[in-house]
């Protein structure tokens, strides 16, 4: 964590790197995970982030992490995905000071026009759904790089569980949802769901 907050968090942010956010996840997970999300407000600002050599400050505070020696590695692996925002939502969002639970969603559909139509649902119709419920968005992404594919991934914040649960019985339950859902063009977009549920560390 101190390499992710010192070091890490700092370099990206004087190269233009819009938001950095740590997570773990909810509960005893095994092996243990931390969840890094890095908006980029362009592919620019993105290419230019992967190359931090000539940066000194970076360097000098990423000392103690590049001299950890074989035998005690920090980590086992690390997977990345690159996400491109949604048109309907261009630019992540900040959360709520008191947003204490966020859920991270994955939806992959069967093909990739399966994906698309999901995205254009999400564009047209569900979003002033989400907001009327309580569903809070950080973000929207098609997931371009990364597992899963062809999939599509969002996060949203709540206070708690509870307030989770009851926003999303709001919108299961909504008339809105109940008449968009079964139109054709956006029947057969979902193969999988996968949701993890993470704090803010």
């Amino acid at each position: 964590l101190g390499y992710l907050k010192n070091a890490l968090q700092p370099a990206l942010k004087s190269v233009g790197v819009n938001h950095f956010m740590l997570f773990e996840e909810l509960g005893n997970a095994d092996p243990k995970k931390i969840w890094v999300l890095i908006s980029y407000p362009n592919s620019g600002i993105y290419l230019k982030a992967q190359n931090l050599s000539g940066n000194e400050a970076f360097q000098k505070a990423a000392e103690a992490y590049n001299n950890l020696p074989a035998t005690k590695p920090i980590f086992n692996r690390y997977t990345s995905s690159l996400l491109l925002a949604f048109d309907g939502m261009p630019q992540m969002l900040v959360p709520q000071s008191d947003s204490a639970l966020f859920e991270l969603r994955t939806y992959e559909g069967y093909n990739e026009d399966a994906v698309r139509r999901k995205i254009k649902m999400f564009n047209v119709e569900e979003f002033p759904l989400f907001n009327e419920v309580g569903l809070h968005p950080v973000f929207f992404g098609d997931v371009i790089a990364g597992p899963y594919r062809p999939a599509l991934t969002y996060l949203l914040h709540f206070k708690n569980m509870a307030e989770r649960d009851a926003n999303w019985k709001k919108f299961i339950a909504h008339p809105d949802w109940n008449a968009m859902k079964v139109k054709e063009e956006y029947l057969n977009t979902l193969s999988n769901i996968r949701k993890v549920f993470l704090k803010p560390i």
